[in-house]
Protein backbone atom coordinates (compact mmCIF):
# COMPACT_ATOMS: atom_id res chain seq x y z
CA UNK A 1 0.00 0.00 0.00
CA UNK A 2 1.30 3.51 -1.01
CA UNK A 3 -0.56 6.53 1.45
CA UNK A 4 -0.30 9.77 -0.93
CA UNK A 5 -2.92 11.90 0.90
CA UNK A 6 -3.06 14.67 -1.66
CA UNK A 7 -5.34 15.91 -4.23
CA UNK A 8 -5.33 14.11 -7.80
CA UNK A 9 -7.29 15.22 -11.17
CA UNK A 10 -10.28 13.90 -11.79
CA UNK A 11 -9.95 11.22 -14.36
CA UNK A 12 -6.74 9.39 -11.51
CA UNK A 13 -9.45 7.16 -9.72
CA UNK A 14 -10.44 5.71 -13.12
CA UNK A 15 -6.80 5.48 -14.20
CA UNK A 16 -5.76 3.59 -11.17
CA UNK A 17 -8.53 1.28 -11.47
CA UNK A 18 -8.11 0.44 -15.09
CA UNK A 19 -4.51 -0.39 -14.04
CA UNK A 20 -6.11 -3.48 -11.93
CA UNK A 21 -5.73 -1.20 -8.52
CA UNK A 22 -7.38 -0.08 -6.07
CA UNK A 23 -7.57 3.92 -4.97
CA UNK A 24 -8.92 4.54 -1.23
CA UNK A 25 -10.57 8.88 -2.08
CA UNK A 26 -13.03 11.00 -0.61
CA UNK A 27 -14.69 14.22 -1.92
CA UNK A 28 -13.16 17.46 -0.23
CA UNK A 29 -17.01 18.96 0.46
CA UNK A 30 -15.18 21.66 2.62
CA UNK A 31 -14.41 24.56 0.44
CA UNK A 32 -11.53 25.91 2.41
CA UNK A 33 -9.92 22.47 2.59
CA UNK A 34 -10.28 21.90 -1.00
CA UNK A 35 -8.79 25.76 -1.57
CA UNK A 36 -6.34 24.46 1.31
CA UNK A 37 -5.21 21.12 -0.82
CA UNK A 38 -4.96 23.12 -4.25
CA UNK A 39 -2.43 25.67 -3.02
CA UNK A 40 -0.43 22.36 -1.38
CA UNK A 41 -1.25 21.10 -4.96
CA UNK A 42 0.67 24.32 -6.54
CA UNK A 43 3.67 24.22 -3.93
CA UNK A 44 4.15 20.04 -5.46
CA UNK A 45 3.82 21.30 -8.83
CA UNK A 46 5.66 24.24 -8.68
CA UNK A 47 8.36 21.74 -7.46
CA UNK A 48 7.87 19.29 -10.51
CA UNK A 49 8.81 22.12 -12.65
CA UNK A 50 11.99 22.83 -10.86
CA UNK A 51 13.05 19.56 -11.05
CA UNK A 52 12.02 18.58 -14.75
CA UNK A 53 11.55 22.32 -16.36
CA UNK A 54 8.97 20.87 -19.28
CA UNK A 55 5.89 21.85 -20.98
CA UNK A 56 3.87 19.23 -19.55
CA UNK A 57 4.60 20.38 -15.95
CA UNK A 58 4.28 24.00 -16.59
CA UNK A 59 0.31 22.67 -17.83
CA UNK A 60 0.17 20.92 -14.77
CA UNK A 61 0.90 24.04 -12.60
CA UNK A 62 -1.20 26.26 -14.84
CA UNK A 63 -4.37 23.90 -14.16
CA UNK A 64 -3.82 24.22 -10.73
CA UNK A 65 -3.63 28.18 -10.77
CA UNK A 66 -7.05 27.89 -12.80
CA UNK A 67 -8.75 25.92 -10.38
CA UNK A 68 -7.21 28.07 -7.41
CA UNK A 69 -8.54 31.31 -9.42
CA UNK A 70 -11.86 29.36 -10.13
CA UNK A 71 -12.39 28.53 -6.42
CA UNK A 72 -11.83 32.60 -5.83
CA UNK A 73 -14.00 33.66 -8.44
CA UNK A 74 -11.80 34.65 -11.30
CA UNK A 75 -11.78 32.74 -14.53
CA UNK A 76 -8.93 32.50 -16.61
CA UNK A 77 -8.92 35.49 -18.76
CA UNK A 78 -8.76 37.41 -15.50
CA UNK A 79 -6.07 36.01 -14.10
CA UNK A 80 -4.51 36.47 -18.00
CA UNK A 81 -6.03 40.06 -17.91
CA UNK A 82 -4.52 40.83 -14.32
CA UNK A 83 -1.19 39.03 -15.31
CA UNK A 84 -0.46 41.37 -18.42
CA UNK A 85 -1.59 44.45 -15.84
CA UNK A 86 1.12 43.97 -13.38
CA UNK A 87 3.60 43.20 -16.38
CA UNK A 88 2.70 46.20 -18.20
CA UNK A 89 3.50 47.90 -14.41
CA UNK A 90 6.15 46.10 -13.30
CA UNK A 91 7.61 44.22 -16.09
CA UNK A 92 8.10 40.42 -16.57
CA UNK A 93 11.22 38.65 -16.09
CA UNK A 94 13.05 38.79 -19.43
CA UNK A 95 15.34 40.92 -18.16
CA UNK A 96 16.62 38.09 -15.73
CA UNK A 97 17.64 40.74 -12.69
CA UNK A 98 18.47 39.11 -9.59
CA UNK A 99 18.15 41.68 -6.81
CA UNK A 100 21.17 41.31 -3.87
CA UNK A 101 19.88 43.77 -1.84
CA UNK A 102 18.36 47.44 -0.98
CA UNK A 103 19.26 49.99 1.67
CA UNK A 104 17.53 53.14 2.51
CA UNK A 105 18.87 56.36 1.72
Amino acid sequence: MTIHNKLVRDRIPAIITQNGDMAEMRILEDDQEFLTELCAKLVEEAKEVQAEPSVDELADTLEVLYAIGERLGHSPQAIEEARAKKAEARGGFNERIYLISTSEK
